[in-house]
């Protein structure tokens, strides 16, 4: 079995890039639905959340409002707020990084010749990389980061391009990436240029995969 992060800036299509991966056969799992259910009320980690946070970031029922933990936690800087978001990760992360680690040991006793695909924003900002074989980074220019991230969101392209500035901030430049990488994917192209990369890699990842027996 071979462990594999997916990891790139923002709005990088790294969901996409993800699901292209499945398709050729990989196993793969998001790091963000498992942040998702740990910040589910009743969950340790909520009550920490809460407790740091607030109860200005809950809903109605108790359970969290991202957007609004999301402005908590990475600031304003035209508000003066500060950013908080390395003490959110500091909360989230540890407990993020052992269930993928149970889940990939889980996907390598059911097929022992499986590619184990975390996909995750912050692998390498969270000293994550070491739990993995190989590191995959998706990159795009700047300027489809923003688009995408404003058709995401709803946001004009000028709100977008300031929020995507301000999550940057919190996260490694591209360039320092792809220092780590083992494999690249630049997602600036068609959707055929990515999957014909994607297809490229996975055959790399699947020999490596199946001389681990």
């Amino acid at each position: 079995m071979l462990k594999v992060g997916l990891t790139g800036g923002i709005a990088s299509g790294k969901s996409v890039v993800g699901e292209m991966f499945v398709a050729q056969g990989a196993k793969l799992i998001h790091a963000d639905q498992i942040a998702h259910e740990l910040i589910q009320p009743g969950q340790p980690v909520y009550c920490e959340v809460v407790g740091r946070f607030g109860t200005g970031i809950l809903n109605p029922d108790g359970s969290v409002n991202r957007p609004k933990l999301a402005e908590a936690a990475f600031g304003s800087p035209d508000k003066n707020i500060p950013s908080r978001v390395e003490e959110l990760n500091r909360i989230v992360h540890p407990s993020v990084l052992h269930v993928q680690e149970q889940w990939m040991e889980q996907v390598g006793h059911d097929d022992s010749q499986a590619v184990a695909m975390v996909e995750a924003a912050l692998i390498l900002e969270a000293g994550a990389d070491k739990q993995f074989d190989r590191l995959i980074v998706v990159t795009c220019r700047s300027e489809q980061r923003i688009r995408r991230f404003a058709e995401r969101m709803k946001l004009d392209l000028e709100t977008a391009s300031m929020e995507v500035t301000r999550r940057m901030a919190a996260q490694m430049p591209d360039d320092e990436k792809i220092k780590h990488a083992d494999y690249v994917i630049d997602n600036s192209g068609s959707l055929d240029s990515t999957e014909s990369r994607v297809r490229e890699v996975y055959r790399e990842l699947k020999r490596e995969a199946d001389k681990k027996l």
